[in-house]
């Protein structure tokens, strides 16, 4: 059996989106997997036909990442293939779409839009919604600098985010016509069509700070007017879609409950009247919380289908799929196993198509709880692989914390091995018993790995998710008490030989850790907040979270968020540390990474800084393969240099 290494992401096939047409018959999905010699990642869309479960390629450019069904059965997928789909000076903008049909034959171009659209949706067979970003700045002649008025300044997985606005438009196809339906300063997201309207969040921000939470509206197409259903900061939307036509139903929080840790609740609004009913407080998190770095792609996590709505939500270590009625009465148990259903579809006569992660298995499709894909059969059946082990324990609080331990690959009963306690990011999330490539490969290369879900994490209600002002506190003692337990129960993990590390919330704990005690030999600390001062100006979230989080703003109490920024005591550490950190990570910026190796080089602790270039937060999970394959060897490397008896020295 071959051990997993970090070069095993170059085997690895991600399924994603998967979507029924009209009628059902068939299902497309997206199957992708790293190039190494374009440094990217190849999509193409598949076929699934729902009668016989058979599968079958449709496109083979690796350039189809997403797509969109028509009224007429065939799909719709954004390319650029040609010179003619390139910008250029007369179209500085330009989105092209091209059509396939899933009987045979080739894409053909079917229309290029002269905008940077990122959403299609269907109103009917001639007319579609889109969405697209707008640039209402100036043009500037060369790339050599940046021009900012406005707050935030850049969006992670963007960039610079300088005078540019969502904007909402209907495209129809027989004549080429382009119809605006938003102010170009009016910050829009589309969310849903049915029945000739369009239901769209936004609100206008014309320059200076953004507003914190989108409103809510309905567009009509016959009357060619928008009704405003909700005020901007009325609600955090998670998510929205018709019921009915005279009903939408959302999935939101009241930024006021519990600002940042609420889970949310699902509410219909009435478009007629504007009344609005709580349907169901969730006291879970709505949508797919599992974390993994096995995961690249989309897909649904929600959808109504007649008078029932479909929804993932987050039951403890799980992402499982539930039902409920209207009226909030019917709410289901779980439809699916332990594990994490990443996306879904259902089909008007009931078939139920999930994308899902179940066992030591990466993601693959299951039909009706069969499963119909068998992308990663081969590269499973060929790879010594560590089962998760979970456990449970009461920490000092008489809180029940959940967790989990992987056996090094080829562990031997009494022989002692250095371990690793991994962090999870968020801290909104969970880790679950799913396929996590890096954790895997640690296992492989000798480590016992452990992993909870401290307080501050999914799945467990409101209460539980309680983190706000907390930081460093009760989740804190969790992770060491979860350490010690593991220790107990354990005996072969040598106590002498412990390494720590986590990305974004897991590598704030991190630097926590580090400042607060020296039990661990080594950590690595990536994509981490340091300082909740500068986090709360440099970071694209940094206003609203670090007042959501910590419960102060800088100028209201900064001795608060400096008291519970890792900084402050990171003259108290001796634990030799490697941080990474990306140069376009907008979301936990670079300057909090760079600050605590500074800190620790000033005060004669052992520190390594790995800077990629041209790379987001998602680095872990969505980075160029190379990078991707770089950072894993990075981290690997240095827990062996510390824990590592044949290493050290």
């Amino acid at each position: 059996m071959n051990p997993v290494t970090p070069e095993t992401l170059l085997r690895l096939q991600f399924v994603s989106n998967p979507s029924f047409s009209e009628d059902g018959s068939l299902a497309a999905f997206v199957l992708a997997h790293a190039d190494i010699n374009e440094n990217s990642y190849k999509h193409d869309i598949y076929l699934l036909r729902v009668k016989d479960g058979s599968v079958a390629r449709l496109t083979a450019g690796g350039d189809a990442a997403g797509y969109v069904w028509t009224k007429q059965g065939k799909i719709l997928f954004q390319a650029s293939r040609s010179k003619d789909d390139q910008p250029d000076k007369e179209a500085p903008e330009k989105t092209s779409f091209y059509e396939i049909d899933p009987a045979g034959g080739e894409a053909v171009r079917a229309f290029t839009l002269p905008i940077a659209a990122s959403r299609l949706i269907p109103v009917d067979e001639d007319l579609y919604a889109v969405q697209a970003l707008q640039n209402n700045g100036q043009a500037r002649k060369d790339r050599a600098y940046e021009i900012i008025e406005e707050s935030p300044f850049w969006f992670n997985g963007r960039g610079f985010t300088e005078a540019l606005r969502g904007r909402i438009y209907l495209y129809r196809r027989s004549t080429g016509q382009l119809t605006p339906l938003t102010d170009p300063w009016f910050n829009a997201g589309l969310c849903d069509v049915k029945d000739g309207q369009i239901l769209y969040t936004g609100a206008l921000w014309e320059r200076g700070m953004r507003y914190q939470y989108p409103g809510l509206y309905l567009y009509s197409i016959s009357d060619k007017t928008s009704k405003q259903l909700a005020d901007k900061d009325t609600y955090a939307f998670y998510g929205a879609e018709f019921w009915g036509r005279h009903q939408v139903m959302i999935n939101a929080k009241d930024p006021d409950e519990l600002p940042g840790m609420s889970t949310g609740s699902l509410y219909v609004i009435d478009t007629d009247t504007l009344a609005v009913t709580n349907v169901h407080h969730m006291q879970r998190g709505l949508g797919g919380s599992v974390g993994t770095d096995a995961r690249l792609g989309g897909g649904r996590q929600s959808k109504v289908v007649g008078d029932t709505y479909y929804f993932v939500t987050t039951i403890d270590e799980s992402a499982y799929l539930r039902t409920i009625k209207l009226d909030g009465s019917g709410l289901s148990e779980p439809l699916t196993p332990d594990g994490s259903v990443d996306s879904f579809d259902v089909s008007n006569d009931g078939h139920i198509l999930i994308c899902a992660m179940y066992g030591d298995k990466p993601a693959e499709l299951y039909l009706d709880g069969k499963q119909v894909t068998f992308f990663n059969e081969g590269l499973l059946k060929e790879t010594a692989l560590s089962t998760p082990i979970y456990y449970e324990f009461t920490d000092s609080d008489g809180v029940r914390i959940h967790g989990f331990c992987m056996k090094p690959v080829g562990y031997q009963e009494g022989k002692k091995y250095p371990c690793i306690l991994h962090i999870h990011g968020g801290p909104l999330t969970v880790f679950g018993s799913v396929f996590h490539l890096e954790m895997q490969q640690w296992a492989s290369a000798g480590f016992f790995v452990i992993y909870c879900n401290p307080r501050g994490g999914d799945g467990r209600g409101d209460e539980f998710a309680d983190l706000c002002n907390k930081y460093g506190t009760v989740d804190y003692r969790d992770l060491m008490e979860f350490t010690d337990q593991m220790l107990k129960v354990y005996p072969d993990i040598d106590k002498d030989r412990l390494g720590v590390t986590g990305g974004s919330y897991g590598g704030f704990m991190t630097n926590w850790i580090i400042g607060h005690t020296n039990r661990f030999k080594c950590a690595c600390s990536q994509r981490s907040i340091s300082n909740w001062i500068v986090f709360e100006h440099t970071s694209d979230i940094g206003p609203s979270f670090t007042r959501n989080h910590q419960g102060a703003s800088t100028r209201e109490n900064v001795h608060q968020l400096w008291d519970h920024s890792p900084l402050k005591y990171a003259d108290k550490c001796t634990t030799p540390t490697l941080f990474i950190c990306s140069d376009r990570d907008y979301r936990c910026w670079m300057a909090d990474g760079l600050a605590m190796f500074t800190a620790l080089k000033m005060h004669d602790c052992p520190a390594r800084l790995v800077l990629f270039h041209d790379e987001t937060h998602e680095l872990s999970r969505s980075g160029k393969p190379r990078n991707r394959i770089k950072r894993m060897s990075e981290i690997t490397d240095w827990m062996k240099q510390y824990l590592m008896e044949e290493h050290k020295g």
